[in-house]
């Protein structure tokens, strides 16, 4: 029987022990799985991160996933767009491995988003970081890495209460998606995909961390007022006091029939909090006219329309600057997919790809990223990982 295409499997760097990244087609799970499981089995992992095209059997990746990587924790999402060791990629599942020779992990699984309980989030979160201290006492580098159910409309008050239970510990993260289909979006935990749900994982490493995010946007001088909205829906009825995707597209010089999700990325909104701008980006016109955002919005907010970088060059510089300490040995990043939607609007994608390859960049494109306490829009964001100079240390003392 034909299994279809055969599966294309990589690692990043050989040489390099301490990130692991292989890819392989969604079409069968089964063979996918196998590929990929063989491409991380050089040593026990810590850590299994799947990323999952929407296009793949859900249910036959989750139950190839259960077991195939031995003991390691394996969790994942759904994307809008996969990102591989070379580059940009379409209907295919990514995974990520940290060897547990050099990293430690835990799972925070939070359920039932939309009955958020921030005290049972925090608490958990808390104690999980607690219990990592504990097992690696000499690896003192870390950071958090969330996965959320990118329709839930619930990550402002999880990564706010997530954020403050971490205290120091960087986290990062991204909004499941489901290509630009907006219906379902899932995470994976515990061999079953989950919507209307999040899932953390605390890392503590030997390695070297660094969290960032970075966009290549800018606000102009261009303002507009939201009079009328639906907070819990993120849904903006009214701009200026006129129906809010009519105004919108006047403001731009377009006809509303011509707004779609190529114009929102390239004249995206955004607001200013705390002296910095961040994008409020717009995922689809209702309907009725009314605008669906991404995050959270409401009635009173001032928006700044924002204008495009040259978004080649600024990811170079970004990813140059990441490289001033020395090449990570990989970077595992979650980058919005109207990011993704600009570039191939504006052929530049497979620039935009090859960068993102020769950087050793690995994840996923989002419906929204999250960045320590805050939920943005239209960036990049994600940890680099850099091989320490030196003797690895022991995750603790000996006894």
């Amino acid at each position: 029987m034909d299994d279809g295409p055969a599966p294309r499997a990589a690692g990043l760097d050989p040489r390099i022990s301490g990130f692991v990244a292989a890819h392989a087609p969604a079409e069968n799970a089964a063979v996918a799985l196998s590929a990929l499981s063989e491409a991380l089995s050089a040593e026990p992992m810590a850590l299994v991160i799947l990323f999952v095209s929407s296009s793949a059997d859900l249910d036959a990746v989750a139950r190839a996933a259960s077991g195939a990587f031995g003991g390691a924790h394996v969790i994942g999402c759904t994307t809008a767009g996969e990102i591989s060791a070379q580059g940009y990629a379409e209907n295919e599942i990514v995974a990520v491995g940290l060897p547990e020779a050099h990293f430690a992990a835990r799972i925070c699984f939070v359920s039932d988003l939309a009955g958020f309980r921030r005290a049972a989030a925090t608490e958990s979160a808390a104690s999980l970081r607690a219990e990592l201290a504990r097992e690696a006492p000499r690896w003192t580098d870390e950071f958090a890495f969330l996965m959320v159910d990118g329709m839930s409309m619930r990550e402002e008050p999880l990564v706010a209460a997530l954020g403050a239970a971490l205290g120091s510990m960087p986290l990062f993260g991204g909004s499941a998606g489901d290509a630009l289909i907006f219906g379902r979006a899932y995470v994976l935990h515990e061999g079953r995909f989950h919507t209307d749900a999040a899932v953390l994982a605390l890392v503590r490493s030997a390695y070297r961390v660094k969290v960032f995010n970075f966009d290549n946007l800018r606000p102009t001088a261009r303002k507009m007022v939201v009079t009328g909205a639906d907070p819990e829906r993120r849904l903006v009825r009214e701009i200026n006091a006129e129906p809010a995707a009519r105004e919108y597209a006047r403001i731009l010089g377009l006809d509303p029939d011509q707004l779609s999700p190529l114009i929102f990325s390239e004249h995206p909104v955004m607001v200013s909090v705390g002296g910095r701008h961040h994008v409020r980006a717009i995922g689809k016109v209702e309907p009725n006219g009314d605008l669906a955002f991404f995050s959270a919005i409401d009635e009173g907010l001032v928006l700044t329309l924002a204008e495009p970088m040259d978004a080649e060059a600024n990811l170079r510089e970004a990813l140059e600057a990441l490289e001033a300490e020395g090449a990570p040995a990989g970077i595992l990043a979650c980058d919005c997919v109207l990011r993704r939607v600009a570039a191939e609007r504006s052929q530049t994608a497979r620039a935009i790809s090859d960068i993102l390859s020769a950087g050793r960049v690995v994840g996923f494109n989002t419906f929204g990223e999250q960045y320590n306490s805050v939920h943005v829009n239209q960036t990049l964001t994600g940890v680099a990982i850099y091989r320490p100079e030196g003797a690895i240390p022991p995750r603790r003392d000996p006894a």
